[in-house]
């Protein structure tokens, strides 16, 4: 009787709650985003921040410490360190040189959650000339752990814009046909089987070209989420179409007919409403779907275009084999894009086990 009264909402809830996978890939999520939203704030550097007489410093000399070799606490702290030589990427660890650790340190001016200008990070180096590379620099120098909060800003939200545009239209487009049928229905699903058949990266690939080399990074953006949005739409109206056939015989939506209740009100207030599990689930399967698809064209150089960072275009700097056995922590990036996926497919499972009806509560 306890459960009878939980709205549906909460049932679900409660049945993702109890699954220890699911939760895990929540708790996740809810991390990685929180750095993408406050990215300025925890990254210790700009993106583009560049030292160029630390090109390719390895992440092993930068080990955080809080008592020295003698035993005595300074607090966080790494340990000096300089380069060798000035043509070859080694460095060499100064054991009698502490370079403290501060927290909420001023630094690179940026924009707090794109709107608040500010210098304040959560943590960084007391010396500017050692900077925190906790997690190695790139070829430029640049700190490979703040280009990857700053890089999470485009491939995370890449997943999110995308799948809310190609879910709404999905939903509406998916729901006037399967409730109107007939020619509407006719005209919809021919667009829909044309709209398949076109793949999106080619797509993408295409109109890169026919814009040239030379097309800033923000266009790059808007383009990828537009055109992976415009494909991606098609599969959910077909889905949520059959969906509507089904919905459309039961009671409540005849009496509302049989009231006056105009066909509009009807599809967003009694229909799509019955959908939203489907759409929840398949939302949280399709992002992983959008962020490898940006990272793949970043990757292959016609995505996000250097200095500014993603995940795709960091990963450019696997592409060469000496890079992979000499700085192994060129793959950082790729950490990220599995955990992301996982969380959202780990997500995702657990609210499809949790939105069927015959499981129990």
């Amino acid at each position: 009787m306890k459960n009878a009264s939980l709205s549906p909402g909460q049932i679900v809830w409660l049945k993702l709650r109890r699954n220890r996978t699911a939760m895990f890939g929540l708790a996740l999520l809810i991390v990685l985003y929180v750095g993408m939203i406050f990215a300025g704030f925890f990254a210790p550097e700009k993106y583009d921040h560049q030292h160029r007489e630390l090109g390719w410093h390895p992440p092993h000399l930068t080990r955080v410490h809080l008592f020295d070799d003698e035993g005595t606490f300074h607090g966080p702290f790494v340990y000096g360190h300089k380069r060798v030589h000035p043509a070859i990427a080694e460095y060499e660890e100064h054991r009698d040189e502490i370079v403290p650790i501060d927290f909420f340190v001023r630094g690179d001016t940026y924009a707090l959650v794109w709107v608040f200008e500010t210098n304040v990070h959560f943590m960084g180096s007391r010396d500017p000339e050692r900077p925190l590379f906790l997690f190695g620099s790139d070829q430029y120098g640049r700190d490979v752990l703040s280009r990857l909060f700053y890089g999470s800003q485009v491939s995370l939200s890449v997943g999110i814009i995308g799948i809310l545009i190609s879910m709404s239209l999905g939903l509406f487009l998916g729901g006037v046909a399967g409730y109107f049928g007939g020619r509407v229905d006719f005209v919809l699903m021919r667009i829909i089987e044309v709209i398949l058949s076109i793949p999106g990266l080619y797509l993408i690939l295409t109109l890169r070209q026919a814009f040239g080399q030379d097309l800033p990074s923000t266009q790059s953006y808007f383009m990828i989420v537009l055109v992976l949005a415009f494909v991606g739409w098609a599969a959910n109206a077909r889905v949520v179409r059959g969906m509507v056939l089904a919905i459309k015989e039961n009671d409540y939506v005849t009496a509302a007919e049989a009231l006056g209740v105009s066909r509009a009100r009807i599809i967003i207030k009694h229909i799509l409403p019955n959908t939203f599990s489907f759409a929840i689930v398949t939302a949280t399967l399709y992002v992983p779907y959008y962020i490898l698809s940006e990272v793949a064209l970043s990757f292959l150089g016609v995505g996000i275009q250097e200095p500014d960072a993603s995940w795709g275009n960091m990963l450019k700097d696997a592409q060469n084999v000496r890079n992979l056995t000499d700085y192994p922590w060129v793959l950082t990036p790729g950490y990220f894009i599995f955990l992301a996926a996982m969380a959202f497919n780990y997500v995702g499972d657990g609210l499809r086990d949790a939105a069927d009806p015959r499981s129990k509560v």
